[in-house]
Parts: structure tokens; C-alpha cells; sequence
């Protein structure tokens, strides 16, 4: 059991989900009244202030980009909001509670990208870019078939995300809220539609706020009170919990996670510089009013998830001794997985025995708000690729009016919500966890590089920066489906012809590489103009002059 959790990575819901699954456990459980209730509060919340945000969603900037009045106070905790889903609640806090300090060490991989963010890309963002990450790829390139490479990507990894936030959804609802998986599906896309197509970015943005600090004070109230049973005294907590659990001694030391160190590197590259490639963080940096403001944004997001990473760390450990000792929560047998939910429900578990069914319920509302606030989010990265890149930008010419491009981000919106429902429902009986791999390693593989090399490389043209996406995006894609996850566990073949279950460390050299070659191999007079342009390019990058006008350029 300890070793399926670590194997497959708890990048998101659909390793947590499938874990569980494992040992049985998602069976329907008794109706959640305190859930439920405490859940159809958010909802009438998060509606009101939809109504609010539609009121005031009259152009595109405000629909992609909130009209950039969000400070960087209130962006940072919408992206921490982003960051922070129910995975990492419930998987990480599970991590711990069987891999003790290999757990924390796990969490350090998710935090990495963001230095890299804040350093090198945030202020850029800002200044280049309009309403997606497209309009800094394509500044100074060939605007169609970059803005169509990119949005591809940006699809591709939408739509893996969101298949695997779906189906953990249905499956964490049945077993929190015990509602059946069909209506936890249909609730959370046609929640979804609403909020991102009556309220765009103003009303996602809110959401992820409200829901961002429902989840930090419910982590915060769970961790105190559990510590408060250890006199708040981290070396008691950790002696009594060393003295109890199944690796003892090395309860604190690293070694047991990811014995295979390719592995551990092609999954620590694909969470960081992923991380710095998925679309709906980087739009964020747009509902910002300077660059400034973007940086403190991942300032704010940074301290946000930091603290919610030390949260995490102390709800696991204590596990250990107040779910893992409970006989409430035997499934039978001892504290290596035998819990219900293999460790995966511990963070509810935690809520219950320290706050009972009121604090339990809270949690539970959350984590069914966490899924909901980040599938509205990936909805309106999708539809503004669909609608601001591919419609406007590459059909249009530039040309569409502002009232065709949010009509065409709405339906798209609808659209994007039917498919996750029909997937959703499709891939409920699916080992789907790799696709949450696949999002990050796509990310990490076709957008990362693209993005970096066309704010920092003057090299870069057109032909490199479409076969750096496009091989990257092949890439990975290949790499995943011949690994083990996909070929041996989906298909059912015996054997893998690729060893390794990440494909970052492996993809993103060849889309690097492919950018170097294709870019010095390409002498045509358009390759020069490209290069030339990267002077007004970095101008405007270092200074921000003109950025509003970025995306026309």
C-alpha cells in the first residue's frame, strides 16, 4: 500500500483516488448533512458574488483578466488558491502520515517552481502579455501558427487536469458527502459554467480567494488543536510518533520515497518547471495592474503555500498518533495503510477525532470548494485559448469585436464544461493517475521552454519555437504512454518499453534542443526581422512600456 502511494505520485486527486481505491473505500458512505450544508453556504456565497462580478464583467480585460484590479495581496492568494487543491490537503497530509520526513521532501518539489517564477518570468509576464501566455510566445513571432501551437499545449494540458480533477472529485464526494458520483460530476461542471461564464476572471478570482482562506484557517484550526493534545511541543509529537510508527526510527530521515533517483529527478523537474507552464497560473499574472504587482503576487503565493506545506506537515505527523492510535479508524490491522482510506481520508480522520462531525463537515466543504474553485480556473485558461488565441488572434486576424470574443469564451466555457462532465463520467473506472503526470510534464516539455526562450533567447524564430512546442508536446505525450502507467496498467501489456513513469527530464532536453537547432538553422528574412524585434521586446519587458498594448503588437 505504502509503496502504490509513493509510486504513483499523489500529483493530484487521481492517484489519491485510485490509492483508495485499492483497499476498497470508496463505496458510498452515509449522507454528510454537516458537509453538505456547510458546502450549499459556499455556493450561495460564491453566487452572489458571481452576480456581483457579472455586473461589473463588460470587456475581454475584465472577463480573461479581471480588468487588472486585482492587488498583488489578493492575486497571490487566489494563485495560492490554485495551487493549494484538495490533493494537497488530503494526499499530502496522507504522504506524511506513511513517509514521515519523505513527505515534506515531496512538497519541496511542488514549491521549487516557484522562485523560478518570481525571478525570472513574473515581472516579464506582466509586461508582455495581455490576457494568456500565447501573446509573450507570439510577441514578436508569427502570430497564427505560434498562438496555435500554444494553445494546443495549453488545451492539452487543460483537459488532462481537469479529467483528473473531475473523476477525483466524483470519487472524494462519494466518500465525503456519500452523493453519488454522476451528480458530484454534474454539480461541480454546472457550478463551473456559471461562475466562469456569468463572472469570468473577477468571479474565479473570488472564489479561489474565499476558497484559499477557508482552506488555510480549517488546515490552521485542525493543526492546533491536534497539537495542542502534545503540549504544542514538536520534539514530544515527534518522539511519541517515531515510537509508534512502522519506520521508527527513520520516521525522520530520507531515503524511503522513490528508491530510483531518474525517477525522483524526472518528477522534481516536471513539478518545478511545470509548475511555471501551466496555463492557468500563468494567466493569473494578467489580473495585475504593473509588474510590481505580479512579483508581490508570487511573493504573497509563495508565504501562502510555504505555511500551508508546514500545516500539512504537522496534520500528518500528528495523525500518526491521534487517527493511526483510534481504534475508531481501524479498518483492521496496524498503522502501516490499514486505515480507512489507506491513509488517504487521514486529514479528515484528524478533523473528526479533534472537532468532531461540525469540523469534519467544514473540511469536507472545502475540499469539494478547493475542486470547484481550480476547475473554474482551468475552464477560463481553456476557454481564453479557445477564444482570445484561436478565434480572435488566428481566425479574426486581430479583427474580432470584444462582445464576439466573450460570446465565443462563453460558449466555449459551456462546451469545456459538457466535456469534463462526459469524461468525467467516462474515466470514472479508469487508472486516470497519470494524467495529472502527463499535465505537468506537457507543461513542463512544450510550454516552459517556448515561453523562457522567447522572453530570454534573441535566437529564438518561429520554426524553432513550433518544433520546440510541438516535439515537446509529442513528446511527452509518447513517453507516458509507453511507460508503465499507461501501456501496462491501461492497456494491459506485459511490459514497458520506456522504464520511467515522468517524462520531464527526458522531453524538455528535446524541446530544448529542437529550439536550438531549428532557430540557428533558419536564415530567412523573417528569422532577422525576429531576432531585430527582440530589442523592443526586452525594452518593453524591463520597463513595461506599452504593455497594455502588448498583445497587439
Amino acid at each position: 500500500m505504502r509503496h502504490l502511494i509513493t509510486a504513483t505520485g499523489l500529483l493530484g486527486f487521481a492517484s489519491l483516488v485510485f490509492a483508495a481505491d485499492a483497499v476498497g473505500v470508496t463505496e458510498k458512505q452515509a449522507t454528510n448533512w454537516h458537509a453538505i450544508i456547510m458546502f450549499c453556504i459556499f455556493v450561495a456565497l460564491t453566487m452572489g458574488i458571481t452576480y456581483w462580478a457579472a455586473s461589473r464583467t463588460k470587456s475581454t480585460a475584465d472577463f480573461y483578466t479581471a480588468g487588472g484590479g486585482i492587488t498583488g495581496f489578493q492575486n497571490g492568494l487566489a494563485i495560492a488558491g490554485d495551487y493549494m487543491s484538495a490533493a494537497t490537503l488530503l494526499g499530502l497530509t496522507a504522504m506524511v502520515y506513511l513517509q514521515g520526513y519523505d513527505g515534506y521532501i515531496y512538497m519541496m518539489c511542488f514549491f521549487a517552481g516557484w522562485p523560478i517564477i518570481l525571478f525570472l518570468m513574473a515581472e516579464r509576464l506582466r509586461n508582455l502579455g495581455k490576457f494568456t501566455f500565447s501573446d509573450i510566445t507570439a510577441y514578436r513571432l508569427d502570430q497564427g501558427k505560434v498562438r496555435t501551437m500554444a494553445a494546443v499545449s495549453s488545451l492539452t494540458v487543460v483537459c488532462f487536469y481537469l479529467i483528473a480533477q473531475m473523476v477525483g472529485a466524483g470519487q472524494l464526494i462519494k466518500l465525503l458527502f456519500g452523493l453519488e458520483y454522476k451528480v458530484a460530476i454534474f454539480a461541480v461542471g454546472i457550478l463551473m459554467m456559471v461562475y466562469v461564464t456569468f463572472g469570468g476572471m473577477v468571479a474565479t478570482t473570488w472564489v479561489q480567494i474565499i476558497k484559499a482562506g477557508m482552506l488555510l484557517f480549517g488546515g490552521t484550526l485542525v493543526m492546533f488543536l491536534a497539537m495542542s493534545e502534545f503540549g504544542f511541543s514538536f520534539t514530544n509529537l515527534l518522539d511519541k510518533a517515531m515510537s509508534v510508527h512502522s519506520l521508527g526510527d527513520k520516521l525522520m530521515q530520507p531515503g524511503s520515497f522513490l528508491a530510483d533517483p531518474v525517477t525522483a529527478i524526472s518528477l522534481g523537474l516536471g513539478l518545478m518547471f511545470g509548475t511555471a507552464g501551466l496555463p492557468h497560473i500563468l494567466m493569473r499574472f494578467f489580473t495585475v495592474s504593473d509588474a510590481k504587482e505580479a512579483r508581490k503576487s508570487v511573493l504573497y503565493a509563495s508565504g501562502f503555500v510555504a505555511y500551508f506545506f508546514n500545516v500539512i506537515f504537522l496534520m500528518g505527523l500528528t495523525g500518526i498518533l491521534i487517527v493511526g492510535q483510534n481504534p475508531e479508524f481501524f479498518e483492521g490491522g496496524d498503522i502501516a495503510g490499514k486505515l480507512i482510506g489507506g491513509g488517504n481520508m487521514v486529514a479528515m480522520h484528524l478533523a473528526k477525532a479533534v472537532g468532531g462531525n461540525m469540523l469534519l463537515g467544514f473540511l469536507a466543504a472545502v475540499a469539494f470548494a478547493t475542486i470547484l474553485a481550480v476547475v473554474s480556473g482551468l475552464a477560463l485558461a481553456g476557454a481564453s485559448a479557445i477564444s482570445h488565441d484561436i478565434y480572435a488572434r488566428v481566425i479574426k486576424k486581430g479583427q474580432a469585436s470584444e462582445a464576439a470574443e466573450i460570446r465565443v469564451s462563453k460558449i466555449a466555457t459551456v462546451c469545456l464544461g459538457f466535456v469534463a462532465i462526459v469524461l468525467g463520467i467516462a474515466f470514472e473506472k479508469q487508472n486516470i493517475a497519470f494524467m495529472v503526470g502527463l499535465a505537468f510534464g506537457v507543461a513542463a516539455a512544450a510550454n516552459f521552454p517556448v515561453l523562457i526562450l522567447s522572453m530570454y533567447w534573441k535566437g529564438l524564430t518561429t520554426r524553432g519555437a513550433l518544433w520546440a512546442g510541438y516535439g515537446g508536446l509529442v513528446s511527452a505525450v509518447v513517453f507516458v504512454v509507453l511507460s508503465k502507467s499507461v501501456w501496462v496498467d491501461v492497456f494491459g501489456f506485459a511490459a514497458a518499453p520506456f522504464p520511467y513513469t515522468q517524462p520531464a527530464l527526458f522531453a524538455m532536453p528535446i524541446a530544448f534542443l529542437l529550439a536550438f537547432i531549428f532557430s540557428k538553422s533558419d536564415n530567412s528574412v523573417r528569422a532577422g526581422q525576429e531576432k531585430e524585434a527582440f530589442e523592443d521586446q526586452y525594452v518593453r519587458a524591463q520597463t513595461g512600456f506599452g504593455a497594455a498594448a502588448a498583445a497587439n503588437h
